[in-house]
């Protein structure tokens, strides 16, 4: 995909991720979008092929059709069950590449018996094998809000964990941290590094991805003495640190796991879930029991596989999407700076959707992590707000000085970001925060990024 066509990419995302929230605006085509599932997607076909004909080749196959006429696909099946082509933008520079928007019967499938797991087989199915693309890509996607309705969305969402975590009303970010190592440490050491980093001025801290229940640090160990941790910071601090246990099991399985660690959960105890291999069903599920009474934090490794080539795949956008209707209350969406990979307006794109008012759906918090460290740590909230978790997880336990020392000093740099103290100021006046910066360096923001700018101190 050339640079030119990436641009043009992006601006149909940026279109249609917006007319999907504002369905009135579609009223124009002529049809009734709360009949119908609405999908976009970026497509690239074989030399000498059409896009029309290959757009309406992805209509049908997700649809009604398949690759040669049947008895009983009628002209008046097809009119009634079958997907239509509602708009092709023909990409710039390259005749064989194209974004169609397409229109599919939502009476075609039960968002109850079905789901989430038949939406994807329709909007993210067999089209990504076919012989007659050499690429395509979901971009975005639109319900009807009879099929929304059927999704609890998230029990706790934005405001809730705010609630939880008692910054409701001062509206500041949440600075995280991810307990290292991975692996290799007892239950007992867990709970210390824990215990450190809410006490230096963590507001969350989480397990790694990769940590479940090795034997050395099990599930239920490992709940019980993190409970007393985050308990006992908060005795010494007055403030209640948040604290994400990873329960990541097959679908099955995890509602039975979930109930054991809440059993042993103190107050500021969540769910943490990689929801790529164990599945937005599992979210949902955890999201839509009533005996389940802790918030999910969704954790996306392996989202690249599906989400990083430009061409191919789907978007971050329409994955996160997803985990919202699902039910995630938190949801990791990418850094401005960190290392991860990604643009700064995808990320913003992605927040926004999760953010925005959506039916009945509680907002998701997004979740910033992946190589941040107290001198980058101002481009993270500049860029993606305040209504977010930052986490540094090298950038605290990676200090000179330790986890404990390392998350003051993170805390002091928020600190001074949100007053609008510059970082070097204020590590004249802190010297855990100095130490930080001469480990890390202070990175300032290029004078050519600030119009992507969204949040400046008061």
């Amino acid at each position: 995909m050339s640079e030119e066509e990436s641009k043009a990419v992006t601006e149909a995302v940026w279109q249609f991720s917006e007319e999907a929230r504002l369905v009135g605006t579609f009223e124009s085509l002529g049809i009734d979008f709360d009949k119908y599932i609405l999908a976009s997607f970026y497509f690239e076909v074989k030399e000498g092929s059409s896009t029309q004909v290959e757009a309406e080749h992805i209509a049908a196959e997700q649809s009604t059709g398949t690759w040669t006429p049947v008895k009983y696909e009628t002209a008046e099946v097809r009119r009634r069950y079958g997907g239509k082509v509602l708009r092709l933008f023909q990409l710039p520079g390259n005749p064989n590449s194209a974004i169609a928007d397409i229109a599919f019967p939502a009476e075609n499938y039960d968002p109850v018996v079905g789901g989430l797991p038949n939406l994807l087989s329709c909007i993210a199915g067999n089209i990504y094998g076919m012989a007659d693309f050499k690429a395509i890509k979901l971009l975005d996607f639109h319900l009807p809000k009879h099929w929304l309705r059927e999704f609890k969305g998230p029990k706790f969402g934005l405001e809730g964990v705010r609630e939880i975590a008692g910054t409701a009303r001062d509206r500041r970010p949440h600075l995280g941290t991810i307990v290292k190592p991975n692996f290799g440490i007892d239950y007992k050491t867990h709970a210390h590094i824990v215990y450190e980093a809410a006490a230096g001025g963590c507001d969350f801290v989480k397990d790694d991805e990769l940590l479940v229940n090795p034997p050395y640090n099990s599930l239920e160990d490992r709940v019980a003495a993190c409970s007393e941790a985050i308990d006992r910071a908060r005795e010494e601090t007055g403030r209640q640190t948040l604290y994400a246990i990873n329960i990541t099991s097959p679908a099955h399985k995890i509602l039975g796991v979930a109930e054991k660690v809440q059993a042993n959960a103190g107050k500021g105890v969540m769910l943490m879930v990689d929801f790529v291999w164990a599945g937005l069903s599992a979210i949902q599920a955890l999201a839509e029991d009533p005996s389940i009474k802790l918030p999910v934090h969704c954790h996306r490794a392996g989202y690249a596989a599906f989400t990083r080539k430009p061409d191919h795949g789907m978007t971050t956008l329409a994955l996160s999407k997803l985990v919202r209707i699902a039910g995630g209350d938190q949801l990791h969406t990418g850094t401005a700076a960190g290392k991860m990979h990604g643009k700064i307006a995808d990320v913003q794109t992605i927040n926004r959707a999760l953010r925005a008012e959506w039916l009945h759906l509680k907002p998701t918090m997004p979740v910033a992590s992946g190589g941040i460290h107290p001198g980058n740590l101002h481009w993270n909230i500049a860029f993606l707000g305040t209504d977010i978790t930052v986490n540094l997880g090298g950038g605290i336990h990676g200090h000179p000085d330790g986890t404990g020392i390392g998350a003051k000093a993170a805390r002091q740099a928020l600190d001074a970001i949100l007053e609008g103290v510059p970082l070097t100021e204020a590590a004249e006046r802190h010297p855990e925060l100095k130490r930080a910066l001469q480990r890390w360096s202070y990175v300032p923001i290029p004078a050519e990024l600030e119009n992507l700018r969204i949040w400046w101190p008061k």
